[in-house]
């Protein structure tokens, strides 16, 4: 089955999971950020086939999330390293994992907590309005057109449907 490309969607959710939609790619990111940056030991640690993590990280490497770093001449071994592309979805993992402990943990609790090294204690992803600091939530929220959206595949409902919105609060 053909997969559908995302990259010309005029949205960027549609545009990032065009690169991050995949599991995988999610899983691999979330190695190494955490420090497994190797290729053999991310496919131990995945249980991922060679040829798929292969596919993945020359993808993350293409796209400038991950730098390839050669660690070994013979045989050629490389390390993976996050640019900072790549460590901004830091964020974007920490509020996958906070949504996955609240909906899918075990009975036993999150198989991982999140250290903060700054204040010395745990700690958990919070979306937060870079005005006030209030939360952010689907209640307190609503999605207005940027400079940049059109309507479009993936937007030929949404798009006119956040125009109106904008539309309605500037007549307000």
């Amino acid at each position: 089955m053909t997969r559908t490309r995302l990259a010309d969607v005029a949205c960027s959710i549609a545009r990032a999971t065009d690169l991050f939609g995949d599991a995988w790619t999610a899983l691999i990111m979330r190695d190494v950020i955490t420090g497994v940056t190797r290729f053999d030991d991310i496919a131990r640690d995945l249980g991922i086939s060679r040829k798929v993590l292969a596919a993945r990280l020359t993808r993350l490497v293409e796209e400038g999330v991950l730098v390839r770093e050669r660690y070994q001449e013979r045989p050629p071994r490389d390390d993976y390293r996050a640019t900072r592309k790549g460590e901004e979805l830091y964020p974007v993992l920490l509020a996958l994992m906070e949504w996955g402990d609240r909906w899918y943990a075990e009975p036993a609790g999150p198989p991982a907590r999140i250290h903060h090294l700054d204040c010395g204690h745990d700690t958990h992803a919070v979306a937060a309005c870079a005005h006030c600091g209030e939360p952010l939530t689907v209640h307190n929220t609503t999605q207005l057109p940027g400079p940049g959206g059109r309507v479009g595949p993936g937007t030929r409902v949404l798009g006119p449907l956040m125009a109106a919105r904008e539309a309605d609060a500037s007549s307000a």
